[in-house]
């Protein structure tokens, strides 16, 4: 806590007890945290003595449950910078509601820095996370994030452990703004790279924009991957509706607190710690959500990782089937206009849940009490612009397609909604980079032989061919076509690409190319076939030449022979299997451990 943190602690508590400023009376038990402080002898004692030491007061271990706030707040995170603040009111919440909070650090993944990307460590955060609150004296555990990768790896690793859960986002940066247009993080980033590449814009003009658009702490305000995450993780999206960076997030901060430690309560009374509500109706209502807001493409990896930690059974084929019918109703940059604050001052996400309520499960419990239909009932739009109305979509067709083939034959997807309708259906010859240096080395040589109508083709780029699947999906277009007037182009790969991109861009081709998929064999000069209305990603080559060139092909050689690099390599899931680690699929719960001494 802080300095005065223990003097606060106290007043808090204060306020929370009974008549003559007595410690407010226990909650039925018993929490998993008993095993730690409420033993008698050296293996109580010694826990209690060293928190003690802290300035810790006897009263919190009456058998009040454990909070922990798990924190990602890191200076190398600039998204994450602000989750000081917000842990200090967490833990007033808490206090309020007669639990004890202990703050923790994970590792934080900050994408604008850390390489080759922030989702080879992903699956290593969820690890921490996991074996975080699996050793120590937890009952419950709130979750601070913000950078798009860190809040996947932060549900993944509590979902393992089957804990009541509550997930905080540190919410957007403001609105970019430059010389009167507004810019989106992420999104307008590739078009002013476009301007600046063909001479529309100088180095000194960038340099200025590039000032002006990350104007606070906060994750992109954009539609990009750290937007769809936090609603997905509430569940009911009361607070995912405050979707701003000022110090209105401080009370959804406290009132996390306090709804952590109520949580707790009811899931000790019930015997039964699961209040994530693991069902496959539910996970595929946060599939459908993604869609009406017109999520990021990562929200697939990710909610399948996040379903496979829990058990669930859901599917690629689940997220194409579900999202036929589900219209994209959020108009937010990169598939619309409009940003973050925007859509906060519109209503939020109660109102696109409100919009789409016959595909949700009203009757399902929301964390803070009530229902979800009860959540969303009152929910009123301010502006229909942002959030259209069902007979005004942004879309009729939302999120996300799955297309499979002899190019795909586990899947690739593509972003609708953020795609230029005409090539949907497209027939074009390939142009292969065999890699990402490939791409960046011969991507503008003048010479290299590329048209409009032809389709940019990037392998072993994948899970584990980079490895760890990069966001360099939506690969930039050729500097002669730009200056042609191209604004779009049929772009396949089995990388990802980042939330804030747009474009008809087929992503996470699986099999990938590193382990030998379809997409290996492909060589400059053959006819693809996109159909998207038929969900068909097409090789137009014969079965007989594919496999001969499967016999000359090689694999490439593993980046890595050591180290974390390798058991990621050697355990990372395919895409359509959400990128995790094969060995850890299935919740384990937290199970009692061995004492230390």
């Amino acid at each position: 806590m802080s300095d005065n943190g223990h003097d606060a602690e106290r007043r808090l508590r204060d306020r929370s007890a009974g008549p003559e400023g007595a410690a407010a009376p226990a909650e039925p038990g018993p929490f998993r945290s008993a095993e730690w402080f409420a033993r008698e002898g050296k293996y109580g004692f010694i826990p209690r003595s060293w928190m003690k030491s802290q300035g810790f007061s006897p009263e919190l271990f009456d058998g009040r449950p454990v909070i922990g706030i798990c924190n990602t707040w890191s200076e190398l995170t600039s998204c994450n910078r602000h989750l000081r603040d917000l842990a200090e009111h967490v833990k007033r919440g808490v206090l309020m509601a007669g639990g004890f909070p202990l703050e923790f650090p994970v590792m934080s993944l900050g994408e604008p820095l850390m390489r080759p990307t922030t989702m080879m460590f992903r699956n290593l955060v969820a690890m921490d996370v996991e074996e975080t609150i699996r050793a120590n004296p937890i009952d419950g555990v709130v979750l601070l994030a913000g950078c798009d990768k860190t809040t996947p790896a932060l549900l993944m690793g509590a979902a393992s452990c089957d804990i009541p859960t509550i997930l905080v986002s540190g919410g957007p940066m403001l609105n970019g703004r430059f010389r009167g247009r507004e810019l989106g993080s992420g999104t307008d980033v590739f078009r002013l790279d476009e301007e600046y590449r063909t001479g529309l814009l100088s180095k000194q003009e960038l340099g200025d924009a590039e000032a002006a658009m990350s104007r606070s702490a906060g994750s992109c305000m954009t539609m990009g991957t750290a937007r769809p995450w936090p609603p997905a993780g509430r569940g009911d999206g009361h607070r995912a509706a405050d979707e701003r960076l000022d110090p209105g997030r401080r009370q959804p901060a406290r009132g996390a607190g306090r709804t952590e430690r109520g949580a707790n309560r009811r899931a000790g009374e019930a015997g039964d710690h699961d209040l994530a509500d693991p069902q496959p109706g539910r996970v595929r209502e946060r599939g459908q959500g993604q869609r009406a807001i017109g999520g990021s493409t990562n929200a697939v990896v990710h909610l399948l990782a996040l379903a496979g930690r829990l058990g669930v059974e859901f599917s690629l084929e689940d997220w194409d089937a579900l999202g036929r019918d589900v219209p994209t109703l959020v108009d937010l940059k990169p598939s619309g206009r409009f940003l973050m604050e925007e859509f906060f001052e519109a209503g939020g996400l109660p109102v696109v849940m409100q919009r789409i309520s016959e595909k949700l499960r009203l009757e399902a419990p929301a964390v803070e009490g009530g229902t979800i239909g009860e959540r969303i009932a009152n929910a009123v739009s301010y502006d229909d612009d942002v959030i259209r109305p069902r007979d005004r979509p942004l879309t009729e067709q939302g999120g996300i397609m799955v297309l499979k083939g002899n190019l795909a034959p586990n899947g690739a997807i593509i972003k609708p909604s953020a795609a230029t309708p005409r090539l949907m259906q497209h027939r074009g010859k390939a142009v292969v980079f065999s890699d990402a240096d490939d791409f960046r080395a011969r991507l503008d040589d003048p010479d290299l032989e590329v048209d409009a109508d032809s389709i940019l083709v990037l392998q072993n780029v994948g899970p584990r061919g980079y490895p760890g699947m990069p966001e360099i999906g939506s690969m930039a277009l050729p500097k002669k076509l730009l200056e042609q007037g191209v604004t779009d182009m049929v772009r396949i790969s089995d990388a990802r690409m980042s939330g804030t991109a747009y474009g008809t861009v087929l992503l996470h081709v699986a099999p990938e190319a590193a382990i030998g998929g379809p997409l290996a064999l492909v060589r400059t000069g053959d006819m693809i076939r996109i159909d998207a209305a038929n969900r068909r990603l097409d090789l137009e080559v014969s079965e007989a030449e594919l496999a001969a060139r499967r016999v000359a092909w090689v694999p490439p050689a593993p980046a890595h022979d050591r180290g974390y690099g390798k058991l990621f390599i050697d355990h990372v899931t395919q895409a359509d299997q959400g990128v995790d680690f094969d060995f850890l699929a299935g919740k384990s719960g937290t199970p009692p451990s061995k004492v230390s001494f």
